[in-house]
């Protein structure tokens, strides 16, 4: 049996609609009107069998829903981060901006372009697969990298593995660092999904990935889709930086 304690209502009458919180798990209970048309069921998303729904004043949880001084993070495991690439429902769109990547290093990919200048990959490796049949539905992936000038080794990679992305339909650009920093694009490398859910990619200082947490508050969210904007508004396709470089610029 779960421990609940009362939160508060709105209501002057009979006490519904009100909120409770789980003491042990943090849990909020909401009740309240049950919602049970068809026709708004069928609107809901994420609507799961066994789900029920509730319409509650919007004051209720203005008034009475969690307000934490400091937030506490949402971190995902990976599994759970890569079921992420297959249930968007329009973009997915991702900051990149370490100068190198640890999970790269290992890879035989990079040890092929380390030795021979050129990448080598894998077009049926489970990332490529699931791009393939996301962009063959329609759906926009894309990413900006941010590059130095000159680039590491590890840039010099991926950008030369940009190729293979783009074959799966990535939108792959880049931008300058300097150009970035004058943008005041974040420090972070981060994914967008649909606008309205971000994972944010967390790495230590060997490039390693610790942990990845997820955002659904709507003004850090707004704050992570205008740095994709400001970024994709000055970056450039992959073809041209790589042109430049070849060509010693």
């Amino acid at each position: 049996m779960r421990r609940l304690r009362f939160t508060g209502t709105d209501s002057k009458v009979d006490g519904c609609p009100a909120l409770h919180e789980d003491l042990d798990s943090g849990e909020i209970i909401v009740h309240g009107r049950p919602l049970t048309d068809p026709g708004d069921l069928a609107q809901l998303r994420h609507f799961g069998t066994g789900d029920h729904a509730v319409a509650v004043p919007r004051d209720l949880l203005a008034h009475w829903g969690p307000k934490e001084a400091t937030q506490v993070p949402d971190l995902v495991d990976r599994d759970t981060f890569r079921r992420l690439f297959d249930t968007f429902e329009h973009t997915a769109w991702r900051l990149e901006t370490r100068r190198g990547y640890a999970s790269d290093r290992k890879d035989p990919d990079y040890r092929s372009f380390v030795e021979t200048g050129s990448a080598t990959w894998n077009p049926q490796e489970a990332w490529f697969v699931t791009m393939r049949r996301q962009t063959g539905a329609g759906k926009r992936v894309g990413r900006v990298r941010i590059i130095d000038n000159p680039p590491t080794q590890e840039q010099l990679f991926l950008l030369d593995y940009a190729r293979h992305n783009a074959a799966v339909g990535e939108d792959m650009r880049y931008l300058w660092r300097c150009d970035a920093e004058r943008t005041g694009l974040p420090h972070e490398d981060f994914w967008l999904f649909d606008s309205r859910l971000v994972a944010l990619l967390r790495f230590d200082d060997a490039d390693t990935l610790l942990h990845i947490e997820l955002i659904t508050d709507p003004a850090r969210v707004v704050q992570y889709s205008r740095a994709r904007d400001a970024a994709m508004h000055h970056a450039v396709p992959y073809t041209e930086i790589a042109a430049r470089l070849s060509a010693g610029q």
